[in-house]
C-alpha cells in the first residue's frame, strides 16, 4: 500500500530510482526511495521542530578568533573583532522576571531564507514550533558595527573610509595614496620607484630609451636628435633630414646619414662655406695651358693668338695664317708675297745695284773682268727667312756650303756688315767646305734682321781669294706662346 507524503521543493534532494526499491513512497506525483533534508552553509536542520537552525561557530570551530579578537556569532556566520567593542545582553533566567522556572535559555532557530521565498512546513498537520527567543550570541554594539576600514552611514550600511581624502593615511610625502576597498595602498607616480621607502627618480637614459639624445627630467625623460635627424612621432627615434630638398647648394647636392655634401660643376671649387662653389682660374695653374694667351671665364678658360694665327683644334695650339695662299694679302702682281708666322711681306722684284747684274730671279753677280768688282764680293744670293720670338737657345737655324770646290783651297764663313749688333748669331763651321748660322740668344719679334753671311775662298796655290755672301733677311715674329 502506497503512502502519500507533502514534499517540499526547497528542501529536499530527491534521488529516483523505480526498479531497486522495495518501497515506494509518492511525492507531489514522483516516485521516490527516500527524502534528504538539506540547509544552507551556516545553518543546520533540526528534525524535531523541522527547520533550518544557525550554527554557533564561536562554540563549535576551535579558535575561530585568534589573539586579541572577540568571536561574535552572526546569522549563518560570526564575525572577529576586538574585544570591548561589544555588550553581552543579559537574558531571563529561571525564576527571574516572568519566565517559568529553571528551564534556562531555548535554542534560537531562524528560517533558512538564501532561497529568496519562504519555506512551507513539510509537516502542516503538526502545531507550529514555539517562538524564537533572544539569541544565546552576544550582539554587536551600535557604536562599532563596521569592521576598520569602513564608516557607519547614515542609512545603517557600511561604507569604505577614503583615507586618502581625509588625509588619515600613512604614506610619506613623496608617495601617492590609493584608496582601496576597508584600506589604502602607497604607491609611486610614473617615473619613480621605491627605495628605502622613498620614491626615486627612475634615470630611464641610462636604459636606451632614446635613440640618439635623451635628458632625463624628475619622474620622465627627453629624447632629442642630432643635427641632420628629425624626432618621430614616437618621441624616441630619429630619422634622416634630407637637406637637399632645401637647395642649400649652389650647384649640386648629395644627401647623406644626418647631413650632406655639396658639389660643383666642372671648372669651380667648393668655397670654405661649404656650399657656394668658386670659380677656378685655369690659367693660374700653369703658363703653359695655351700657346699664346689664356683668359680664365666662367667655370672654363679660353685661348686666344696674336695676329697673323688661327686657333687649332685642339683650342690651346696657335697655328699660322698663311696670307699668301689664302690670298688675304695687299700684295701688288709686281710683288713676291712672302710668308712668315704671323705675318707676310711683299717683296719687290730683285734689281741688282751695280756693278753687279742679275744673274737669276734671287742672285747678283759682279765679275771679276770689271775692275769697279774687285775687292767685292763675287755673288749675292738673297735668301729670307722667318723666326718665332722665344726660340729656345742655341738653335741652329740655317747652313751654308760651298758649291764649287777647287783643289788646294780652303774656306773661312763669318757673319759681315750691321745686322748682329746684338751678337744674337755666330758661325759655326761644321765641315771644309760648310757651315751653320746658330741663335745663341734670345731674340724677341716683331723684328726684321738683314745678316751678309759670307763665305771667303782662299786658294794658296795659285793665290786666290775670294768671296760670296748670301744675304738672309730674317723676319722675327711675335712670340705665340
Amino acid at each position: 500500500m502506497n503512502e502519500l507524503l507533502q514534499c517540499s521543493k526547497c528542501f529536499i534532494k530527491i534521488n529516483k530510482y523505480e526498479k531497486q526499491l522495495n518501497k515506494s513512497f509518492y511525492c507531489n506525483d514522483e516516485l521516490v526511495d527516500f527524502i534528504v533534508f538539506t540547509c544552507t552553509e551556516g545553518f543546520a536542520y533540526d528534525r524535531r521542530a523541522r527547520v533550518c537552525v544557525d550554527i554557533d561557530e564561536c562554540r563549535t570551530v576551535p579558535d575561530a578568533c585568534r589573539g586579541d579578537m572577540q568571536c561574535v556569532n552572526q546569522n549563518g556566520g560570526y564575525l572577529c573583532i576586538p574585544r570591548g567593542l561589544y555588550s553581552q545582553p543579559t537574558y531571563p533566567r529561571g525564576g527571574e522576571g516572568g519566565g517559568g522556572g529553571g528551564a534556562g535559555r531555548s535554542q534560537a532557530t531562524y528560517p533558512d531564507t538564501s532561497l529568496g521565498f519562504p519555506e512551507p512546513d513539510p509537516y502542516p498537520l503538526q502545531p507550529p514550533p514555539a517562538p524564537p527567543v533572544a539569541p544565546s550570541y552576544p550582539v554587536v554594539s551600535r557604536s562599532a558595527p563596521c569592521l576598520l576600514g569602513y564608516t557607519l552611514a547614515e542609512d545603517g550600511t557600511c561604507h569604505d573610509m577614503d583615507e586618502c581624502e581625509t588625509d588619515s593615511h600613512q604614506c610619506n610625502p613623496t608617495q601617492v595614496c590609493i584608496n582601496t576597498a576597508g584600506g589604502y595602498t602607497c604607491s609611486c607616480t610614473e617615473g619613480y620607484w621605491l627605495v628605502g621607502g622613498q620614491c626615486q627618480d627612475i634615470d630611464e637614459c641610462r636604459y636606451g630609451y632614446c635613440q640618439q639624445l635623451c635628458a632625463n627630467v624628475p619622474g620622465s625623460y627627453s629624447c632629442s636628435c642630432n643635427p641632420g635627424f628629425l624626432l618621430n612621432p614616437d618621441s624616441r627615434t630619429c630619422q634622416d633630414v634630407d637637406e637637399c630638398e632645401d637647395n642649400p647648394c649652389a650647384h649640386g647636392c648629395f644627401n647623406t646619414y644626418g647631413s650632406y655634401m655639396c658639389s660643383c660643376e666642372e671648372g669651380f671649387e667648393l668655397a670654405s662655406d661649404g656650399t657656394t662653389c668658386n670659380d677656378l682660374d685655369e690659367c693660374g695653374f700653369s703658363e703653359f695651358l695655351c700657346q699664346h694667351r689664356c683668359v680664365n671665364t666662367p667655370g672654363s678658360f679660353q685661348c686666344h693668338c696674336p695676329a697673323g694665327y688661327y686657333l687649332y683644334e685642339d683650342g690651346r695650339s696657335c697655328e699660322d695664317i698663311n696670307e699668301c695662299e689664302t690670298g688675304n694679302n695687299t700684295c701688288t702682281t709686281a710683288q713676291v708675297c712672302f710668308n712668315f708666322q704671323g705675318g707676310y711681306t711683299c717683296l719687290d722684284l730683285l734689281k741688282c745695284d751695280p756693278p753687279y747684274v742679275e744673274l737669276s730671279d734671287n742672285q747678283c753677280m759682279c765679275s771679276a773682268e770689271n775692275p769697279a768688282c774687285r775687292d767685292r764680293p763675287f755673288t749675292i744670293l738673297y735668301r729670307h727667312m722667318d723666326l718665332s720670338s722665344g726660340r729656345s737657345v742655341p738653335a741652329d737655324i740655317f747652313q751654308m756650303q760651298a758649291t764649287t770646290r777647287y783643289p788646294g783651297a780652303f774656306y773661312i764663313f763669318q757673319i759681315k756688315g750691321p745686322g748682329n749688333e746684338g751678337r744674337e748669331f755666330y758661325m759655326r763651321q761644321t765641315s771644309n767646305v760648310s757651315a751653320t748660322l746658330v741663335l745663341s740668344r734670345p731674340i724677341k719679334g716683331p723684328r726684321e734682321l738683314v745678316l751678309d753671311l759670307e763665305m771667303v775662298t782662299v786658294n794658296n796655290v795659285i793665290n786666290f781669294r775670294g768671296s760670296s755672301i748670301i744675304r738672309l733677311t730674317i723676319y722675327v715674329s711675335e712670340h705665340p706662346y
